[in-house]
């Protein structure tokens, strides 16, 4: 069995924090770290938990979302809840200083590219290459964005992706396969046209507790540890494993959390249902910003 410190780097959290669609949840993993396993790992762990924290900070300036900079507050009051002194004080400078970064680059942007504003089919279009945690994260940085992220064509494919049939929301299939979810997307009903998808998809996702994606993370049976997901698979490249056979298992920020310290064959028979926090982090996932309802 792995230890903490090799579970830890098993999480890709400092490579996750380079990308900017992964960011804001690289940030709310560390957040949980911080707080309920620092100090219970080993010095080591201990420093390169801390230096992937002060990571995220340099990193801030260079993700111009919303949702970034509140994940970056959130592991900040983590920093300052579980570090000692002299490196809360490093991660409070770093935090400032990337702050200030974050503002002047904002900006600039903003007088360089003026009132320029991409037309929204555009918008849809580019929005339709992201997965579903994205796509909502998208819809908190501008009002453009939010319009395009909620096109129902969009929330149409997520559904038939998560619960397979997509001609009546209120009938939904665990598996179906690719083949029928692409015959599903070329059929454009006067019935689907009358659907808003992403409200369906929000009742079915909430109310489904085998699919909810908390994190967007899965423990992979075949990699026999938690990994990223890129549209509900697991990211790592797999020899002779097709995506339709690999064994995922959802699991939520605390699940990722407790890997560090727990034997991973606790989280493959774990039961499926979720505690109350889980619940408020599927919850918050639809909890829009009242000036952008």
């Amino acid at each position: 069995m792995s230890n903490p410190t090799k579970r830890y780097q098993n999480l890709a959290i400092n490579e996750a924090l380079s990308r900017i669609y992964r960011y804001p949840i690289a940030c709310k993993e560390l957040s949980l770290i911080l707080r309920r396993v620092y100090n219970k790992v080993p010095k080591n762990l201990q420093s390169l938990i801390f230096q992937d924290t002060l990571t995220a900070f340099r990193l801030l300036p260079g993700v111009q979302t919303c949702n970034a900079v509140s994940a970056a507050h959130l592991l900040l009051q983590s920093a300052e809840a579980a570090l000692p002194k002299q490196k809360k004080n490093l991660a409070i400078t770093e935090f400032k200083q990337a702050m200030v970064a974050h503002k002047r680059r904002c900006k600039a942007r903003q007088e360089e590219e003026g009132s320029v504003q991409l037309p929204q089919d555009v918008l849809v279009h580019v929005f339709s290459f992201l997965d579903m945690q994205s796509l909502v994260s998208v819809g908190l940085v501008s009002w453009s964005c939010n319009l395009a992220a909620s096109d129902s064509h969009l929330w149409h494919t997520h559904y038939a992706i998560f619960f397979g049939n997509s001609d009546n929301p209120s009938k939904t299939k665990e598996q179906n396969s690719r083949r029928e979810i692409d015959t599903l997307l070329k059929e454009d009903t006067t019935a689907n046209s009358c659907i808003d998808w992403r409200e369906a998809f929000k009742r079915a996702y909430i109310g489904n507790s085998s699919k909810k994606l908390t994190s967007n993370r899965g423990f992979c049976g075949h990699c026999n540890a938690i990994v990223w997901l890129d549209n509900l698979k697991c990211s790592n490249t797999h020899c002779g494993v097709k995506p339709q056979n690999q064994q995922i298992k959802f699991v939520s920020l605390y699940q990722v959390v407790d890997y560090i310290l727990d034997d991973p064959s606790s989280i493959a028979s774990s039961s499926d249902s979720d505690s109350e926090s889980d619940e408020e982090f599927s919850t918050s996932l639809w909890a829009y910003p009242k000036h952008l309802q």
